[in-house]
């Protein structure tokens, strides 16, 4: 019985039958991130001053990512952007420091990766992102100063992977999104802040 069974075995293997692949769906990229606000704001008038339109400025920062992805097609994927909680300082232009925020900025992507020949591999993609912010700690001349506690946005990538193994490539990164919240004193709100980051990346991807 053990020649027959193996000559079906032999057949069914080269019947042109869908293989399954040894690689799993899950993907993960861990990057070096950084994160450059576009610093943009809405002309207004407080304490008796008029402040110029994009006074008010947020510092930029250098932070971990970690991506995960979930392959839902050769083509397509679905990933989650992770990193942990920033925190960033605020000045406003002639007035000076105006104190911290903390937020955490997760995205939710859906990515578009074109078959190509090679060991580069572009892909591009487009989502949302919902932040969180959280311990605000701003004033202006003693008066006490308050963020909505999350902004959601659209957000975009495009990036690339070459190759170095069937598990790991080096990975180049750009993504864009929409991140912004009113300013507000007393419950007035003074002007809008729109961050709008640009986050620039390197790192490396592992196929799982």
């Amino acid at each position: 019985m053990k020649k027959p069974l193996f000559i079906l075995a032999a057949v069914l293997a080269t019947a042109g039958l869908p293989k399954i692949s040894a690689a799993s769906a899950w993907n993960a990229r861990l990057r070096a991130t950084y994160l450059q606000t576009v610093d943009k704001s809405d002309a207004f008038s407080a304490l008796g001053l008029n402040f110029a339109k994009d006074a008010v400025k947020v510092s930029d920062r250098l932070i971990p990512e970690i991506d995960v992805g979930y392959d839902l097609t050769p083509n397509w994927s679905a990933e989650v952007v992770l990193t942990i909680p920033q925190k960033h300082t605020v000045t406003l232009q002639g007035a000076g420091r105006l104190g911290t925020f903390k937020h955490l900025p997760p995205t939710f992507l859906m990515q578009y990766r074109p078959t190509m020949a090679g060991n580069f591999h572009p892909y591009f993609a487009a989502g949302i992102n919902v932040t969180l912010i959280f311990d605000a700690n701003l004033a202006v001349a003693g008066v006490p100063l308050g963020l909505d506690s999350s902004s959601v946005g659209l957000a975009g990538q495009v990036g690339g992977d070459w190759k170095i193994n069937d598990s790991w490539s080096f990975n180049v990164d750009l993504k864009k999104a929409a991140i912004s919240t009113p300013v507000k004193a007393g419950g007035t709100t003074l002007t809008e802040a729109r961050l709008d980051p640009w986050m620039y990346s390197i790192g490396l991807r592992r196929q799982f």
